[in-house]
């Protein structure tokens, strides 16, 4: 029981952990961004080194390291994006009145950069652990892509809870991309493939030699793909994401303020309404529900 147990409580853990470092991270004052992007570059930099050493290895301790240096590598990659240094060459809400077609279009291009660094990263491991008995590394950031890229189609298309409390007040344009809505028909195929991936990774390490390097790095890819399954049911559900991550959340002066219902049933940020209220030229932002689009007007 401890062999499966261990590895499913460290992934469960350093999940938790460092979505919350970055998180803390992001809500910093600007002027800590450098040294941040700083240290975690290095660490980027060590993780790169370390999964191209256990590439070769075939014992648990480098299932284990090769797991963590993977998601070193992500979280650099997550707190690029977040302190807005590699995000894409769009950095503005999408054109009021613009087709669906458009609207998609410059979504992509908001985000542009950082899915090609994340492209070019998986190829880098890929390249890496080539023909290497150790994949865990290559598995495990595969898996986080795969689940963050239909995470954000499914907030493109609509979902329930929209997680505005994580979005930082410099990137707060991304909101225009976001739709609100209790479903939509990609949530339920995306939940569902990423089930089955889980049961099979699973079985798979329990047709594996107990405790080997296999089970255990077949385990801990599993567990990191069923906490993506769970962050997509936070998108839909009646719950608060927030509430696994409230002690990352209590610097939020750098964070765009969570929004509040209207009386006509659509979401506005708060910066809206202040602006509203003292009557500056700032931009109004509503985040649409069901079919309507998300569109920005001047106050």
């Amino acid at each position: 029981m401890t062999d499966w147990l261990l590895p499913t409580v460290f992934a469960i853990f350093i999940w938790w952990f460092s979505t919350g470092v970055v998180i803390l991270l992001d809500g910093l004052p600007h002027r800590t961004f450098r040294w941040s992007l700083v240290i975690s570059s290095a660490l980027a930099l060590g993780a790169l080194m370390g999964l191209a050493h256990t590439a070769s290895q075939t014992t648990v301790a480098g299932a284990y390291c090769a797991f963590t240096c993977a998601l070193l590598l992500w979280g650099w990659h997550e707190l690029t994006f977040l302190t807005g240094w590699i995000t894409g060459p769009r950095k503005t809400g999408h054109t009021p009145g613009c087709s669906r077609w458009r609207h998609a279009l410059q979504a992509v291009q908001v985000i542009l950069w950082h899915e090609l660094w994340l492209l070019l990263s998986l190829s880098l491991l890929a390249a890496l652990t080539w023909n290497q008995p150790n994949q865990v590394g290559l598995w495990t950031f595969a898996v986080l892509w795969c689940m963050r890229a239909s995470a954000k189609l499914n907030l493109f298309l609509g979902v329930r809870n929209l997680g505005l409390e994580f979005l930082p007040r410099h990137l707060s344009y991304l909101q225009h991309y976001f739709r609100k809505a209790s479903m939509n028909l990609l949530m339920p195929i995306s939940v569902t493939l990423s089930t089955v991936v889980v049961v099979w990774l699973v079985r798979e390490a329990m047709t594996a030699e107990p405790s080997s390097a296999t089970a255990i790095g077949r385990l801990l890819v599993a567990t990191m793909l069923a906490m993506g399954v769970l962050e997509h049911w936070m998108l839909v559900l009646p719950m608060n994401p927030s509430t696994l991550w409230r002690w990352a959340l209590r610097n939020d002066k750098g964070r765009s303020d969570p929004p509040d219902h209207n009386p006509v049933g659509g979401v506005r940020t708060a910066a809206a309404q202040s602006s509203g209220q003292s009557g500056s030229g700032a931009s109004k932002l509503r985040i649409p529900n069901d079919d309507k689009l998300l569109h920005a007007r001047s106050a």
